[in-house]
């Protein structure tokens, strides 16, 4: 499977959307329950995507031309990272989040932080983020982490 790395367009928001959504549905849904998934896929719409990638830094991750995964840069925070369930465990979350280390590197950002859900934790952790704190909307329960992209001396 060859995958590439590109920044999104306008034209991929029905399909990041989509991406997302099945993500909640299938594997976000294990940890979350259905009403916390119900109020996250609201934010998710093909519109609400529109409208982030005007103001984030957003790729995609696609193979054949179908788009399997999406993460983005909002300033220091990394958001917004989902690969389709049936492409998960194959390193396309750990492509998506070279690039936007490359991305925040360019711009020198020191560190970055990820607004973790629970499903997603361990996945940082393998990529160096420690955990800060945790953080709730109502029930819902989120894993701060960061990760310095200062290189030790």
């Amino acid at each position: 499977m060859q995958c590439m790395i590109r920044r999104a367009i306008e034209a991929d928001a029905n399909q990041i959307s989509a991406v997302i959504l099945r993500t909640l549905r299938e594997t976000n849904a294990k940890d979350y329950t259905d009403e916390i998934i119900e109020r996250v896929e609201r934010s998710f719409s093909p519109s609400a995507v529109l409208q982030l990638i005007d103001k984030r830094t957003v790729f995609v991750a696609t193979v054949g031309g179908s788009i399997i995964g999406t993460a983005s840069l909002d300033g220091s925070v990394i958001r917004t990272v989902f690969v389709a369930p049936n492409a998960q465990a194959q390193g396309i979350g750990k492509l998506l989040m070279a690039e936007l280390e490359r991305a925040a590197r360019d711009r020198n950002i020191p560190s970055l932080t990820v607004p973790s859900s629970v499903t997603a934790e361990s996945f940082y952790a393998r990529l160096g983020f420690r955990v800060v704190r945790d953080s709730y909307y109502g029930d819902e329960r989120t894993i701060i982490m960061e990760r310095s992209l200062i290189d030790p001396l």
